[in-house]
């Protein structure tokens, strides 16, 4: 399935069904979706993870369109093995290194965003309800939606697709737009301690440094 060797490298459905259940439960258990508006922007990551999985292992959509617009000058003998799908590795010339790399990059995102997620969950879960300014909450205010953006660039490094690049912008928005929901909520409810906490803590980009409680004179 995964050699150069192999003529048709898709057609796999059982692996789409499975590796959507994996990831969009995974994501499921550590975002813990409740309200309508949760759920519309959840479902919008569910889109972008079955069309990554529906491209990888079932049916090569953008394969298709790159090889009916370049022709005989897309840089692959055998477009349609699965290793011809890993669409950067193809077009950088491929080669071991090029693999590598990556898939270090792309694997390495991946994870660094499922541990953001997991990190995030565990401080909401154990608050109880209140506000949760340390730890990871220290260096983003939303690490949970930081780590799903990791997770879908690391997707995208290591599968991109005509659909999922097209997803990913609205995905990003949908989710900004849900963080400000969430803000605006948390305003009201924890008034001058949110409004200072939000004043010196990005708001998805987390800093490597915590930058420092203000003092009582700056409040």
């Amino acid at each position: 399935m995964h050699g150069e060797g192999i003529p048709w490298g898709y057609g796999f459905w059982s692996l789409v069904i499975v590796n959507v259940a994996i990831f969009v439960l995974l994501a499921l258990s550590y975002l813990t979706p409740v309200k309508r508006r949760e759920w519309r922007s959840f479902g919008v990551f569910t889109a972008f993870v079955v069309a990554l999985f529906t491209e990888m292992y079932g049916f090569p959509l953008t394969i298709y369109v790159l090889t009916a617009v370049l022709g005989s000058r897309y840089p692959a003998l055998n477009p349609f093995s699965h290793a011809s799908g890993h669409l950067w590795i193809t077009l950088f010339g491929g080669g071991a290194w090029m693999s590598t790399l990556i898939h270090v990059v792309s694997n390495g995102l991946m994870r660094g965003g499922l541990l953001l997620m997991a990190a995030g969950w565990q401080r909401i879960h154990n608050a109880k309800g209140a506000l949760v300014t340390d730890g990871v909450y220290a260096r983003t205010r939303h690490p949970q939606y930081s780590g799903l953006f990791l997770i879908t660039i690391g997707m995208l490094v290591q599968w991109p697709t005509t659909i999922t690049a097209v997803t990913w912008p609205l995905l990003i928005l949908v989710y900004y737009r849900l963080a400000r929901r969430e803000e605006r909520d948390a305003a009201a409810q924890f008034a001058d301690a949110y409004r200072l906490y939000k004043a010196r803590v990005p708001m998805f980009v987390p800093r490597l440094w915590v930058a420092p409680e203000p003092s009582w004179s700056e409040r």
